[in-house]
């Protein structure tokens, strides 16, 4: 069956690899990114590909362009099937040397930003007594790691507003929420993520130096398994669209499967914990 799927943040190599995959399937794509003058490259995987989608604009920390975008795509398709939540950035700083301003942006962007654009489908979803939302979140949802903190945090929320919520809408209005958690992608992502800690004064001088040395010279040697093209990631998205009963998490390799063993073994898909929370509270 096609389905309207919505996804954000497909400028780029994962956001394009997921809508151009799942437009290869047949289904009706909504594509969107914040500037649409940056459209061309996925314009040109479309026409590779062979298939057609719709751009739309849309920036995730604007209620507003949410708002008027998921409007639109309702008035001309009358309902949305699929959100895939896929815009995000990443943020390298220390606690210390992070501003307010931009501690507020990274959780604006990977946070707020994907319960804007939930909070503008739901309705539409609940009328219809179905629905899924898909969110690439990421290992750091699960582990903390060094100088990611706020990234990290950021997804957690993300994990965690992910668990509340599905405990009762699924059950009750029939929409499915999944969180998609790779491990790193050769993609565009790190590249804008150091450009941001570039720009933000780069290694500071101080104690934390050292430190942050050793992490990104380690980051160079822990290629092994850990790095996924953003096609690969995207397959397991598209999998995740068509599955029937879909888990509430999911990882997307061997590695980040691994990395996240400690936490995930007794309860890898997430269904076995919101059964609990359902039999005790509800």
């Amino acid at each position: 069956m096609q389905k309207v799927i919505l996804v954000t943040g497909t400028s780029t190599g994962l956001g394009i690899d997921i809508a151009i995959q799942l437009a290869a399937q047949g289904h009706k794509i909504f594509a969107t990114m914040r500037n649409t003058d940056k459209k061309i490259a996925l314009l040109e995987a479309a026409e590779k590909a062979q298939v057609s989608l719709s751009i739309k604009q849309l920036d995730v920390q604007n209620t507003d362009s949410v708002q008027r975008c998921v409007e639109q795509i309702i008035e001309q398709e009358g309902r949305i099937d699929v959100l895939i939540n896929n815009a995000g950035a990443g943020f390298v700083r220390t606690t210390e040397q992070a501003t307010e301003e931009e501690i507020e942006w990274v959780m604006d962007v990977n946070f707020k930003g994907v319960v804007r654009c939930i909070k503008a489908v739901l309705p539409h979803m609940r009328q219809a007594r179905s629905g899924h939302v898909i969110n690439i979140s990421s290992v750091g949802g699960l582990i903390g790691q060094p100088f990611n903190e706020f990234y990290c945090a950021a997804k957690f929320a993300v994990e965690g507003y992910v668990e509340s919520v599905s405990t009762y809408i699924t059950a009750n209005f029939g929409i499915n929420f999944t969180n998609v958690e790779p491990g790193g992608i050769r993609s565009e992502f790190a590249n804008n993520a150091l450009a941001q800690f570039q720009g933000g004064g780069g290694m500071k001088e101080d104690e934390y130096r050292p430190i942050l040395e050793k992490y990104i010279a380690g980051a160079g040697s822990r290629t092994e398994g850990v790095y996924q093209t953003s096609a690969e990631v995207a397959k397991v998205v598209t999998d995740c669209v068509n599955e029937p009963h879909p888990p509430i998490r999911v990882r997307t390799s061997p590695w980040a499967e691994q990395f996240c063993l400690l936490k995930t073994e007794r309860d890898p898909s997430g269904l076995k914990q919101q059964q609990q929370v359902l039999k005790t509270m509800l």
